[in-house]
């Protein structure tokens, strides 16, 4: 059974999507479990299958007992393993916490919406545990197709929002596929580790320059990399909240793993951080990206959009991290994607139960929600603090070793633009804690009776604020044991 986990986690979301579409057909109550169902195995199995790699080392599975290079494999390491457990247990909980807004919002359609739902986990599930560069294309096209429909579910201007996701989220993944394409051209595999081992007597070839460019671009347009973030804030914000809190904690940073995994392992730290000689511009691309994304951030009043333009900053931590090329920078780049899952699920699992209740979200209408939802209030805190930095939620120790990395590479810009980008953090939920607390309004004063949303979504979202800190207090652990084993040799 064990031998065949890292097949079950992307095999299991599948077939339950099946299963929840059929359901929507014939007895609709029976959605939620049968997801509920399989998001539970998955879960379980990615856990089980992190054990077996750090004890046994790398797992690899071959589909169909076809060996590669000439075969589609599935490949499990510390890497990939811990972002595998990281986003199942997001999906797990996010499933759970979204089923009072799914039968307000979708009752008609349920299936549809759940099935759906379920497809996209299988697409980052596969994204992550695949070994081969053709087969991530394809998953990441399940995994984008699949978005643009939960988000185009949406009223308003969802529809609108989501066609200009499509139309970026094409152009990324072309990058990508052409990309892909030029190193199939130059080496004739499409394997991973086979391809990495033949890129190391191509490095000196133009060919593989443009691959890697071009394969990065693609890779950062589907990540929301500033300036070519266009398409994220207003898929994320006019999206349908059970849409939102699934989509934001996952699929940029599944494409950040991406790009880790290109980097560091197909292309290699030598290539990437030595021979291009790209590593300080990219560095100060990110140190751009993280202002940027702050201005953006500040200038917004709708709560809602506030938060999805703080993921365009998580963004850019984990590129400048990256590619600072040490190990601290490295170490923290991988931690901080890690904990940027919890922290953004934490975030807008707590704004989706304000919604819930309160309807509309701006600085003029939340006062009083401390006295109304302090359960809910009490989690978005406990997330804003990890987002801000402070001990000891997950947060500061990523960003600590983020600081320790620009330090040792002599990035000061860096540095600069992590501590003005805590700051700014602070500020925007300060505002936002401000009027719920204080107010500006007639519900300011006066007694407030308590009407926290429903318990199914209070409860998982206390889970994940409680993880956050737990997470945060087993850091030394989690790095030691799991991330700075994880890195490859070329790394320093």
């Amino acid at each position: 059974m064990t031998s065949h986990l890292p097949a079950l986690v992307v095999t299991v979301p599948l077939l339950t999507a099946f299963a929840a579409f059929a359901a929507g057909w014939l007895r609709p109550k029976l959605c939620f479990p049968v997801g509920l169902t399989g998001l539970g195995i998955t879960a379980i199995s990615s856990i089980w299958l992190l054990a077996e790699v750090l004890e046994a080392g790398t797992v690899t599975y071959e589909l169909g007992r076809w060996p590669a290079p000439w075969g589609i494999v599935y490949v499990v390491d510390r890497l990939n393993g811990v972002v595998l457990a990281a986003i199942s247990l997001c999906a797990f909980i996010q499933w759970i916490s979204s089923r009072a807004s799914v039968k307000s919002q979708f009752s008609d359609r349920i299936g549809a919406f759940y099935g759906l739902e379920l497809l996209f986990v299988t697409g980052v599930m596969g994204i992550t545990v695949t070994g081969d560069a053709f087969n991530l294309y394809v998953l990441l096209e399940i995994a984008s197709i699949t978005a643009y429909a939960l988000i185009a579910m949406g009223g308003g201007r969802a529809p609108l929002s989501s066609l200009n996701y499509v139309f970026m989220g094409t152009i990324g993944a072309c990058f990508y596929l052409l990309g892909v394409g030029y190193l199939y051209i130059m080496t004739g595999s499409l394997n991973m580790a086979d391809l990495a081992s033949i890129l190391q007597g191509m490095r000196s070839s133009q060919a593989i320059l443009v691959a890697f460019v071009i394969i990065i671009v693609g890779v950062w347009l589907k990540m929301g990399f500033f300036p070519l973030h266009g398409w994220l804030p207003n898929a994320y914000t006019h999206a349908p909240w059970p849409a939102t809190t699934l989509i934001a904690p996952l699929m940029t940073k599944v494409m950040a793993y991406v790009m880790m995994r290109l980097v560091l392992f197909l292309f290699g730290p030598e290539y990437s951080f030595g021979v291009l000689g790209l590593k300080d511009v990219v560095v100060w691309w990110a140190s751009l990206a993280v202002v940027a994304g702050s201005v953006i951030a500040l200038s917004q009043k709708d709560l809602k959009r506030m938060i999805t333009c703080i993921i365009l900053i998580e963004i850019a931590y984990m590129v400048g991290g990256t590619f600072l090329g040490n190990r601290s920078g490295t170490t923290g780049a991988i931690f901080h994607l890690v904990n940027d899952v919890f922290m953004t699920l934490c975030v807008f699992l707590a704004v989706s139960s304000l919604a819930f209740r309160q309807r509309e979200l701006d600085m003029d209408t939340m006062e009083g929600l401390f006295s109304e939802m302090p359960f809910t209030m009490g989690a978005l805190v406990t997330g804003a603090l990890s987002i801000v930095g402070v001990p000891p939620t997950c947060g500061f120790f990523s960003k600590w070793l983020l600081l320790k990395g620009a330090l040792e590479a002599g990035h000061y810009e860096f540095m600069v633009a992590l501590i003005l980008s805590s700051l700014v953090c602070l500020v925007l939920f300060f505002r936002v804690f401000e009027a719920a607390y204080f107010g500006h309004g007639e519900r300011s004063h006066g007694h407030h009776r308590m009407r926290e949303a429903p318990l199914g979504m209070v409860v998982p979202l206390l889970v994940v604020a409680i993880g956050i800190v737990a997470l945060g207090l087993m850091s030394g652990e989690v790095i030691s044991s799991i991330i700075e084993p994880a890195l490859p040799r070329g790394v320093l």
